[in-house]
C-alpha cells in the first residue's frame, strides 16, 4: 500500500475506554507514530508509563546493556550541548551562584568565576533573553544585599546592563518589556522569600513565569529542594545545567574515582554519626582515611584510646566502630592526630602542645600539632590521588595554622602530578592562601552537597534537570545499513510492534527507547534470535534523550512512534505529564512529532500541544471522507496495528486518529 505524506505527517491513535474494563494481563504495545514526515499516536490505558518527568531518576543504558551508570546520579543535559540555535529569542532563567558571582575573592577562583560569568555571557550571545535569580547575604559581600547595588556589580563584571525588577510574579514580563535597553533582568534577593525553601508551587510557577528554558549554575544549592532550583523545572520546557554546575558536578564524580593510588582522604569536620554512611563509602574507595577534625576523637575511641568525655560524640561511638572494622577488613590505613595545639579559657593568649592522649582537664584542642602534620605528611608523599573535605577546626576559635601547613603540603604534591580536590569553604581558602601560579588541584566550594553525594543520596538539583543520554551509540554495530530511514518507537514496550515494523520494511532501520531496561533486554534477544539487522532497542527515558540521541544518526528521521502512559484520572493535570514540551520541539527539529492518549479529552488536549509548541511546523492533514466529525482518522493509516490496538479494535472501542504534516513528502509503501 501507499501514503504520500506532506513533510511531517503525524498521527494520534487513541481509544476511549471505560474504567473499569478489564485489562489483558501481559505488557501491551502502545503506537505513536511519524512518518518521514509523520508521527501516528496511539495511547493505552492502565499500563505503566514508559516516560518519565524530570522529577524520576533513570539509570540510561546502551540497548547492549553492556554499560550501566553505577553513579548515584544521572547525566544530565548541559547548556554546553543544547542546539545554540534553540536559545534565540528565548527567555532563559538563570539560577546563579551568589557565593561566586558576588563574592570579593571572585578573582581568586578564576577556574569557578569564569564559568558562572561565561554561562551568562554564552547566553547572551546566542540571543537569549537573560533574568537571573538567586539568594544572597551580606555574608557575600557587606556592600551588596538590595537588588540593585548587586545589579550595578554583575553588569560591572559581565559588562551588560543588569536591570534589577523588584519583583516575582507574572508582572516581571510586562515591567521587562518597558526596559528595552536591558541585556539582563535580576529579580528579587530570594532570602527574602519563605515560600524559596519552601518549594512552594504557586511561587515556582511565578518564578517560571514567561520562561522558556531553565539553567541551574548554583551547585552550592544542589543538595536543597528550593522553588528556584527544583520546582520552576515543572513549568520550563528545558531545564539545563549551566557550565559553572556541570564543572562542579564533573568534579565531584571524579573524586569519587580510584584510578590512581594510593589514594587518601583527609577528612575533617564532626558530627560522625551524621556522616557515617559517607564515611563508609570513602573507606570503599580510599587506601588511607586521615582525620583531622572532631571526628577523630570518635575513631581514636573507637581504636580503644582515651578521650575526654567533653570530646566524644553522644550516640557515634557503634558507628565509629563499624567504620573502623570496615576500614581495618579492607586494609586501609586510619591516621589519626597524635598531639594538639591545645588552649585554656583562663589563658586566652596561652597555647600548649599536648598528646592525644594526655589532653589536661581546663585544656580543649584547637589544631593539630607538629608530629601530627609530620606523619600526614610522610603518608600524603606517597599518593597519587588525595581529597581534602571538611575543616581543620576543633574549636571555634581554633587556630589555622595546621590547615595552612597541609595546603602547603597539598600545593607542593599538586605539582608533582598527585590529583588532588579540595571540598569545604575554609579548605579551599585555605589552598588559595598558600597555592602559587603552578599550582593544579579541583576545588568545591560547598562540602555539605559532597557529603550528600557521599552518602549515596540523590540531589534534588541535579535530579530536577533534563537528563542526557551518556553513551554514544554505535551506529554501525547496530545496523547492517546505518543511513537507511530511521523509526523510532518511544515507549516500545514489548517491541512487538517495532519488529513487526522493522520485518514489514528492509529499507528502514527502527529504534526502540524504552525506560524499562528488562523489555529492552528481551527485545535485543529477540532481534538477535530473528536475525534482524535493521531493528535495535535502547533503554533510556526518551522524554529528555531522544534529541541527544537521534540528533546523531547519520540517516533521515522518518517516522516517530509514542506508546503512551495511562493517565491519572485523579489528577487530571498530570494526564499529559510524557507529553513534555521539549520532546515535542525536539520531535519537530528533527523532522518528527509524537503524541499520546486513550481517552478523547486526553486526545484533543495532545493536539493542542503539538499544534501549540511544534513551532508551526506541524499542520492537521485532512482527507476528505477519512475523518470522522470531530477529525480524527477513521482507519490506521499505515495498515499495520500493534496488539493493543488490535485489542481495542477487537472489543469494538473507538480510537481517536490525527494526522500532522510538515513540509517534505514521503512515500510510505508496505
Amino acid at each position: 500500500m501507499g501514503l504520500l505524506l506532506k513533510p511531517l505527517q503525524e498521527t494520534l491513535c487513541f481509544s476511549k475506554f471505560s474504567r473499569n474494563d478489564c485489562w489483558p494481563k501481559f505488557q501491551l504495545n502502545k503506537p505513536c507514530w511519524l512518518i518521514g514526515e509523520c508521527a501516528y499516536l496511539l495511547k493505552r490505558h492502565n499500563i505503566k508509563s514508559s516516560l518519565r518527568g524530570n522529577w524520576e531518576a533513570v539509570n540510561h543504558v546502551e540497548s547492549s546493556l553492556k554499560h550501566k551508570d553505577s553513579d548515584v546520579f544521572p547525566d544530565v543535559q548541559a547548556l554546553r550541548k543544547f542546539p545554540k540555535e534553540e536559545l534565540h529569542a528565548k527567555v532563559v532563567l538563570v539560577r546563579f551562584d551568589s557565593t561566586i558571582l558576588l563574592s570579593k575573592g571572585a578573582d581568586q577562583n578564576v577556574q569557578l568565576a569564569s564559568n558562572a560569568f561565561f554561562t551568562i555571557k554564552y547566553l547572551l550571545e546566542a540571543g537569549a533573553k537573560v533574568i537571573l535569580v538567586s539568594e544572597w547575604s551580606v555574608k557575600n559581600n557587606l556592600k551588596l544585599f538590595a537588588a540593585e547595588p548587586v545589579a550595578d556589580f554583575l553588569s560591572s563584571v559581565l559588562h551588560h546592563k543588569v536591570v534589577p525588577v523588584r519583583c516575582i510574579s507574572s508582572e516581571m514580563l510586562s515591567n521587562m518589556e518597558s526596559m528595552e535597553k536591558a541585556d539582563i533582568f535580576l529579580l528579587d534577593n530570594l532570602s527574602e522569600f519563605k515560600e524559596e525553601v519552601a518549594n512552594c508551587a504557586k511561587f515556582s510557577e511565578s518564578l517560571a513565569s514567561g520562561v522558556d528554558i531553565f539553567v541551574n549554575d548554583s551547585f552550592s544549592q544542589s543538595h536543597k529542594i528550593l522553588a528556584s532550583t527544583v520546582g520552576v523545572t515543572r513549568f520550563c520546557y528545558a531545564s539545563l545545567a549551566g557550565f559553572h554546575f556541570e564543572h562542579s558536578l564533573c568534579q565531584l564524580k571524579k573524586a569519587t574515582k580510584n584510578e590512581n593510588k594510593p589514594y587518601v582522604a583527609i577528612i575533617g569536620g564532626g558530627k560522625l554519626l551524621d556522616k557515617a554512611t559517607a564515611l563508609h563509602f570513602l573507606a570503599s574507595r580510599c587506601d588511607g582515611l586521615v582525620f583531622v577534625g572532631m571526628m577523630s576523637f570518635q575513631i581514636m575511641k573507637a581504636l580503644g584510646l582515651s578521650v575526654p568525655l567533653n570530646l566524644v560524640e553522644h550516640g557515634a561511638l557503634k558507628e565509629a566502630l563499624n567504620i573502623v572494622q570496615f576500614a581495618q577488613g579492607r586494609n586501609v590505613q586510619i591516621l589519626y592526630p597524635k598531639d594538639f595545639w591545645c588552649k585554656n579559657d583562663r589563658f586566652p593568649r596561652q597555647f600548649e602542645i599536648f598528646p592525644a592522649h594526655g589532653i589536661l582537664d581546663g585544656w580543649v584542642p584547637v589544631d593539630i600539632g607538629p608530629v601530627s602534620l609530620g606523619e600526614i605528611n610522610s603518608l600524603l608523599t606517597k599518593c597519587k590521588k588525595i581529597i581534602w573535605i571538611g575543616p581543620v577546626k576543633f574549636h571555634k576559635a581554633g587556630c589555622t595554622s595546621g590547615a595552612s601547613k597541609l595546603a602547603q603540603m597539598l600545593d607542593q604534591l599538586s605539582r608533582s602530578n598527585c590529583d588532588i580536590t579540595v571540598i569545604g569553604n575554609m579548605a579551599c581558602e585555605a589552598m588559595m592562601k598558600e597555592s602559587s601560579s603552578n599550582s593544579v588541584f579541583n576545588m568545591v566550594f560547598n562540602a555539605s552537597v559532597v557529603w550528600e553525594y557521599f552518602k549515596r543520596r540523590k540531589l534534588p538539583g541535579v535530579m530536577a534537570l533534563d537528563r542526557a543520554y551518556p553513551y554514544d551509540t554505535s551506529w554501525k554495530a547496530a545496523y547492517s545499513d546505518p543511513v537507511q530511514p530511521l523509526a523510532v518507537d518511544i515507549g516500545c514496550g514489548n517491541g512487538l510492534f517495532l519488529i513487526g515494523m522493522a520485518k514489514r520494511r528492509k529499507d528502514w532501520n527502527f529504534l526502540g527507547l524504552e525506560i524499562n531496561e528488562k523489555l529492552v533486554k528481551r527485545c535485543l534477544d529477540s532481534v538477535q534470535q530473528l536475525g534482524i539487522r535493521n531493528g535495535h532497542f535502547i533503554a533510556t527515558n526518551a522524554t529528555s534523550t531522544f534529541r541527544s540521541i537521534v540528533s546523531s544518526y547519520p540517516g533521515k528521521l522518518v517516522l516517530v512512534s509514542i506508546q503512551c502512559p495511562n493517565p491519572d484520572f485523579n489528577k487530571p493535570e498530570h494526564r499529559w505529564r510524557m507529553l513534555q514540551r521539549s520532546l515535542i520541539e525536539a520531535v519537530a527539529e528533527l523532522l518528527v512529532p509524537n503524541g499520546k492518549s486513550d481517552i478523547e479529552s486526553v486526545s484533543v488536549r495532545m493536539r493542542e500541544e503539538f499544534l501549540k509548541y511544534g513551532k508551526g511546523k506541524l499542520l492537521v492533514h485532512e482527507e476528505s471522507g477519512d475523518e470522522t466529525d470531530q477529525g480524527w482518522l477513521k482507519e490506521n493509516p499505515f495498515g499495520v496495528m500493534s496488539d493493543w490496538e488490535q485489542h481495542v479494535i477487537d472489543r469494538e472501542a473507538p480510537m481517536y486518529r490525527l494526522m500532522l504534516s510538515k513540509s517534505a513528502t514521503t512515500d510510505w509503501s508496505g
